[in-house]
């Protein structure tokens, strides 16, 4: 039994075989995904998504989305937090965070919605879903402010030290497509060295493709295709068992477990204690 912790499954990429994609998914063992929100449209998208295939979904706006934002979005987050806060398969806030790779951000106001989702967070009692590109220290200053339950650095390529103070607020590490490259050496690096508590899996699908599936720009330009999915996470997996000498029945207990400890809600909602 498998999960998949960041999965983008209201994306464009499945629209003509969404279906499809959770039943290849199934038939791999990935029994649950985690569908996170990034802008307050597509809220009732991952929601409806989470309820029809059994999964479990998160709400927040993207880094990535806040330049778009409109002036109440935080509002709406809020209420949209009220509204479902019963709601078992509503397990995190995000996908939140900093993100300082992409050019031409408002860096301010990327870091103003950061900071008032982690105040959601805190308040609705719920762990959060971190967008980290070259921003772990400032994201760590935050929490350092602002307590929140843990929750997942989402596709982690920090610094040890970084990752280590992640870990040490009760932040879980995921690892996906990235890894399975030879030459992602700090990635790898990183899942093989954080504590066995840390990791939990992801794919980041449509995005993030593992190498077995990776297209140069020519090649996709070609009309090849690179989309990611979650039936890939089993295959991941087994970089993740290679990288730190485990079995590949540990790995999916260990990350299982993992998951269900930096997202209560999931344990919960998979029956963790049966």
């Amino acid at each position: 039994m498998w999960i998949d912790t960041h999965c983008h499954l209201d994306a464009a990429e499945f629209e003509a075989d969404r279906d499809a994609v959770v039943a290849r998914a199934q038939a791999a063992g990935v029994t649950m995904q985690v569908l996170p929100a990034v802008e307050v449209a597509n809220f009732d998208a991952v929601r409806a998504l989470a309820h029809r295939h059994q999964l479990a979904y998160a709400l927040g706006i993207h880094p990535l989305c806040v330049d778009r934002a409109q002036a109440d979005d935080l509002d709406r987050l809020a209420e949209a937090l009220r509204r479902w806060r019963d709601d078992p398969r509503l397990v995190a806030v995000g996908e939140i965070g900093l993100d300082f790779f992409v050019p031409g951000l408002d860096r301010d106001r990327m870091e103003h919605f950061y900071a008032a989702q982690l105040k959601l967070a805190r308040d609705a009692g719920l762990p959060v879903l971190l967008h980290v590109r070259r921003s772990a220290d400032l994201l760590l200053k935050h929490l350092r402010l602002i307590e929140v339950p843990g929750g997942i650095g989402h596709a982690f390529n920090g610094s040890q030290q970084q990752a280590a103070a992640f870990v040490a607020r009760g932040f879980a590490l995921g690892f996906g497509g990235a890894m399975t490259f030879e030459r992602a050496l700090n990635i790898r690096e990183l899942a093989a060295a954080v504590p066995g508590h840390a990791p939990v899996l992801e794919t980041d699908a449509p995005d993030i493709p593992p190498q077995w599936l990776y297209r140069t720009a020519a090649q996709r330009a070609a009309g090849q295709a690179s989309r990611n999915e979650p039936a890939e996470l089993p295959r991941i997996a087994q970089s993740l068992a290679e990288l730190r000498g485990w079995s590949i029945e540990e790995t999916a207990a260990s990350t299982r477990a993992n998951a269900w400890a930096a997202l209560p809600r999931l344990a919960a909602l998979m029956g963790a204690a049966a």
